[in-house]
């Protein structure tokens, strides 16, 4: 498996994880200096913060998808683009987005930058 690939596959598995609710993905392939900015502003720094927003999260929510629309690769930055959908206890929510993931040289995702965007769009102009 080549590096783009290998990378591929561990951000497959991450955002299974949060379907799964499979807490080890983390801890195997996170740094312990990971950044996490999600895409409405709270941000995350270091392992234990991220395991802990995950175990919270995960108490009261739950995520129906999380589906790869595609991926782009450059030197050890990997942007994903994808469909987001959860439920928490007042609504369901589903989105579009964007995820900048940086991995250092030991394959550990070092920083996430997500960005969003609304999943229903309409055509001004038709």
């Amino acid at each position: 498996m080549n590096e783009f690939e290998s990378k591929k596959e561990i951000i497959k598995q991450y955002f299974q994880s949060w379907i799964d609710n499979k807490i080890s993905v983390i801890e195997e392939y996170f740094s312990l200096n990971i950044i996490y900015s999600e895409c409405y502003g709270p941000e995350y720094n270091g392992k234990e913060q991220v395991t802990r927003w995950f175990n919270d999260w995960q108490e009261e929510n739950k995520v129906l998808r999380w589906d790869i629309k595609r991926f782009f690769w450059q030197n050890n930055a990997v942007i994903v683009e994808w469909f987001f959908e959860c439920e928490t206890p007042l609504n369901k929510h589903s989105f579009d987005g964007v995820s900048i993931i940086e991995f250092d040289t030991s394959n550990k995702i070092t920083t996430v930058k997500e960005f969003q965007s609304k999943a229903e769009h309409y055509f001004p102009y038709t």
